[in-house]
């Protein structure tokens, strides 16, 4: 959990808002704390962490209307990443499991989906980028269309809607060999764009991956606004080419 993740949901239990389990996920539960907060505080409702919500959040709750506000410690900085990507960054180095046992938070991430995609979503041997950044999305923003067929990567090229140019946490479509690829985008350099992804040497990491194969940058229309435009990074390690 981030800072401001951390800061933000101890903030929303002081003020009686949040009542679920700190579990490290901003999901749900942060984002129906935060309805109701905004509620109280004749904010709009949208669930979201923005600067009008957070400023609030730093007054004491116990003041009334004659007394003078007080302000508690300032907030972290409020993070450029969306939430979906901080949501990514908790599973970093989260591998499948090889031959006939799979990694028991992977099939949760399908169960948790439900329908068609609990029943047929069995091993992990099954490509699973699609359903990693499914369940980012299902997480953090509830609210938010999946495409019909989440499990194929390519499908999210008709997800939310387009982007000219990435900014952090915008959702990249790649094809490959046989299918495609789905992830975050963290950066690039002059011929890669660098992706948080799942399914990526069979675990969750940051990858470098040619920009001649992305055939979408996509954002979801319930989110968060992006922050900034591109990223200048440095790849390091092998340049990912099939992530099946």
């Amino acid at each position: 959990m981030s800072d401001f993740d951390q800061w933000l949901i101890q903030r929303l239990r002081l003020h009686g808002a949040y009542a679920g389990v700190v579990d490290g996920a901003h999901g749900r539960a942060t984002i129906e704390a935060l309805k109701r907060f905004q509620h109280a505080e004749c904010l709009p409702e949208t669930g979201q962490a923005d600067e009008a919500t957070v400023e609030a959040l730093r007054y004491d709750p116990a003041r009334t209307a004659n007394s003078a506000p007080v302000i508690v410690t300032p907030a972290p900085r409020m993070p450029a990443e969306p939430v979906w990507m901080r949501e990514a960054r908790r599973f970093m180095g989260l591998k499948e499991i090889a031959g006939a046992a799979s990694n028991p938070t992977i099939l949760g991430w399908a169960k948790r989906l439900g329908g068609w995609i609990a029943s047929f979503y069995t091993n992990d041997d099954t490509p699973w980028c699609g359903l990693f950044v499914g369940n980012l999305i299902s997480t953090t923003l509830p609210q938010e269309k999946l495409p019909s067929n989440p499990l194929g990567a390519l499908e999210w090229g008709k997800f939310g809607q387009p982007m000219t140019a990435p900014a952090l946490g915008a959702i990249l479509v790649f094809q490959r060999p046989g299918g495609g690829h789905v992830g975050l985008y963290a950066g690039e350099d002059d011929e890669n764009y660098i992706v948080l992804g799942g399914n990526q040497g069979n675990r969750v990491k940051f990858s470098p991956v040619e920009k001649r194969r992305c055939v979408g940058i996509r954002w979801p229309k319930t989110g968060e606004q992006p922050v900034g435009g591109r990223v200048r990074a440095t790849a390091t390690g092998e340049v990912s080419r099939n992530e099946a």
